[in-house]
């Protein structure tokens, strides 16, 4: 099925020259670019949003498909409707249908049904998004879905939660788009007090606040159950942080003031990452890509400081502030510490005895840290060690144990001592030699 342009030479230029100029006065090819969940879009003709379209996209590392969230705007068809064969039609080309990726959504949702009605005729929330994707991706795939508004319920944070359980079933990345724009005919000043409150919730990651405000200051904003189904979907996805982009009304435009319509352009940041140690980054790395495809990865051609040389490690996950697994190793068995890292953060995950394994569903809700531990010395007694400073090792023949340093809930040597015998299966009444060790502590 083939879905012919209906608002092209109206929303934007009709021949594919006059198009392509027009979308590359408004992008930042230059832009640097980062990875996200998804982004909010506005859908109004080039001339009045396509600052904003472009701005916020110049900003995003497309991935191979987008789906996108549209609205419908004249009720035509189903109410939560997907199509999930046939081509788009623009001026730059045709956009093929993820038809896997469709299929797939829609047998594992209870709401959205095939349908082809909901996207025909002069509907263009979905069909303006198509010539600034291709300029960026030529041969990029969608997967379009409309999402009517007719109620305040629940319903369109279950289609955002649905889609994200595709999406960790089927270990895909993708784009997530919510076409709308903000809200309408209203003077310039009142209109940007309205999107001023509505975009303080999406910025919040708080879908919930978004109806509740859509509801009590009457906000026309056209596409917020896509909006609500995006933050749902991005915060299922473990995404915390949302980021305007751009923003800007009509009057912009124009010059009139008296009745505006708002547009902004918010990006859905993926789980955080910047912050985070290379060794801990490469941990996360390890854990998801083993977990997902059973894949073990590679270290990194060019080793940062701090995995060079050979040292023990040990990777710990924690879940809701609870160890998750913690598995290391006292003395280097590799030939760099990104091996150790990456030996280490796979037996964690899948190896300690004390857990079941890493799920695809608690990749989201992981934390991370990465021990680094120096060469290990004896001491003669307790009283060279340091439950804050130092980790100890405890020896009585081929039995050893190992505990951390500054642990929650350890204060003292004694402390330490008795833990590391009942890991190593040493009586109390054994004499044991002590060794202590400090850490390097990557979060």
């Amino acid at each position: 099925m083939i879905r012919e342009a209906a608002v092209a030479g109206q929303f934007y230029p009709g021949s594919s020259s006059e198009l392509r100029k027009m979308i590359s006065e408004m992008v930042d090819e230059q832009s640097p670019k980062e990875d996200i969940v998804g982004m909010i879009l506005p859908h109004a003709g080039y001339v009045y949003s396509g600052a904003v379209v472009g701005a916020t996209i110049s900003r995003v590392n497309l991935k191979d498909t987008c789906i996108i969230l549209g609205f419908n705007h004249r009720g035509r068809g189903k109410p939560f409707s997907i199509m999930t064969e046939g081509t788009w039609k623009t001026p730059l080309g045709e956009v093929t249908i993820n038809s896997d990726l469709g299929k797939f959504i829609l047998n594992n949702s209870k709401y959205l049904q095939e349908d082809y009605l909901a996207f025909n005729h002069d509907e263009h929330s979905i069909e303006v998004q198509l010539p600034f994707l291709q300029y960026f991706k030529s041969d990029i795939k969608i997967v379009p879905i409309n999402i009517t508004p007719y109620t305040k319920d629940t319903l369109y944070k279950e289609i955002g939660r649905e889609i994200a359980k595709v999406i960790e079933d089927i270990h895909e990345e993708v784009t997530i788009i919510a076409s709308s724009d903000m809200n309408h005919r209203e003077p310039q000043e009142l209109s940007q007090k309205k999107d001023s409150d509505a975009i303080e919730a999406i910025l919040g990651m708080n879908e919930d606040e978004l109806l509740n405000r859509i509801q009590k200051y009457n906000i026309s904003m056209c596409g917020y159950a896509g909006a609500v189904s995006l933050i749902a979907l991005a915060k299922e996805l473990g995404a915390k942080k949302a980021e305007l982009i751009k923003y800007q009304t009509s009057g912009d435009t124009t010059g009139d003031y008296s009745s505006v319509v708002g547009y902004a352009g918010v990006i859905i940041k993926k789980p955080e990452i910047a912050g985070m140690s290379e060794p801990v980054k490469l941990a996360k790395q390890v854990i998801e890509t083993y977990i997902k495809e059973g894949k073990i990865i590679s270290p990194p051609e060019i080793l940062p400081p701090e995995m060079q040389g050979q040292a023990g490690v040990f990777v710990s996950l924690h879940k809701f502030g609870q160890l998750r697994g913690c598995i290391g190793t006292f003395e280097p068995g590799t030939e760099n510490i990104a091996l150790e890292i990456i030996t280490n953060a796979i037996s964690s995950a899948t190896r300690d005895p004390r857990f079941t394994p890493v799920t695809v569903a608690d990749l989201k809700y992981l934390e991370y840290s990465v021990d680094v531990l120096t060469t290990p010395e004896p001491v003669e007694n307790s009283e060279q060690l340091d439950p804050k400073k130092y980790g100890v090792i405890v020896e009585r023949d081929y039995r050893r144990g190992l505990l951390l340093p500054d642990l929650e809930g350890v204060d003292t040597v004694e402390q330490q001592i008795s833990i590391c015998r009942q890991k190593a299966g040493i009586m109390s009444y054994e004499p044991v030699s002590l060794y202590r060790f400090e850490v390097k502590r990557y979060k």
